[in-house]
């Protein structure tokens, strides 16, 4: 198979991230509320009950520098992961950037579809599939194999949780997505995947906004916020709020390993 049909460069996605804390119970209304623009996306659709496993493994430099910038709220700042669906690791998996400038989403995602690609990313990490650029330096898969040599990336924890999703159907891009179950576990290499048995929850309360356990997320393109989007927030009276999987998931791997694996340096107060 040809290294351009192994690996693909997806679109570049700028969009904006609305995102909000609620409770469990408010899922099916608003899913209901925007069933009338959306549909399930494949992954929603193929799922017995409309939910599925994502699984992300984060990478970050050696001291930590993405997620210092995340935490100091840096204007302009990036989110390097390897994206999995599933429980038993199955192939594609997903190479990704996210930075934010502002408000402003840039995601630019790599897919991996080639079995033979599978080991050597696993046990050796994305400089393995150096050989497989397309000779653009601008590609995708270029850019986040420089981003991982001048950062020195390494995997720093993996992030598992449950989604439903919808997808517009009116408009040119717009995505709706509820996200519960969040679990996290110690990296082991860069598999973007683990055993059930490995995964600790970090869903509890003290992450959430009272009485809420579930993350809703508006994205549509910034120059090209959907109607109905604004309509739901004024209808649910939805107010806006933080939340960063990656951090959540780091604190959790601070508070247990503060001393040990992870050294004095980075027992940092987050």
């Amino acid at each position: 198979m040809r290294p351009a049909q192994s690996i693909e460069a997806l679109r570049l996605l700028e969009r904006l991230e609305l995102k909000f804390h609620i409770p469990e119970t408010m899922v099916e209304p608003l899913s209901n509320y925007v069933s009338i623009y959306c549909s399930p996306d494949k992954y929603s659709r193929d799922a017995e009950d409309g939910l599925y496993t994502v699984n992300s493994l984060y990478m970050d430099s050696p001291n930590y520098l993405f997620l210092r910038r995340r935490l100091d709220g840096s204007a302009n700042r990036i989110n390097m992961r390897i994206r999995s669906y599933g429980d038993t690791g199955e192939l594609p998996f997903f190479l990704e950037i996210k930075q934010k400038e502002v408000q402003i989403i840039r995601k630019f995602r790599v897919m991996v579809r080639d079995p033979a690609r599978r080991q050597p990313l696993e046990e050796l990490g994305v400089e393995a599939l150096r050989d497989s650029g397309t000779g653009d330096p601008g590609s995708h898969l270029n850019l986040f194999l420089r981003l991982a040599h001048t950062y020195q990336i390494e995997p720093k924890v993996l992030l598992q949780y449950k989604r439903r999703a919808y997808v517009s159907e009116v408009d040119d891009y717009a995505r709706v997505t509820f996200d519960t179950d969040l679990k996290y576990c110690p990296p082991r290499g860069y598999r973007p995947y683990a055993e059930a048995a490995r995964f600790i929850p970090c869903d509890h309360a003290a992450v959430f906004d009272p009485g809420c356990n579930v993350i809703l997320e508006l994205k549509c393109y910034a120059s090209q916020v959907p109607l109905w989007m604004i309509d739901l927030i004024r209808c649910f009276d939805l107010l806006r709020r933080r939340f960063s999987k990656y951090v959540t998931a780091v604190r959790e791997i601070f508070q247990q390993y503060k001393v040990g694996s992870f050294g004095r340096q980075h027992a940092f107060r987050i």
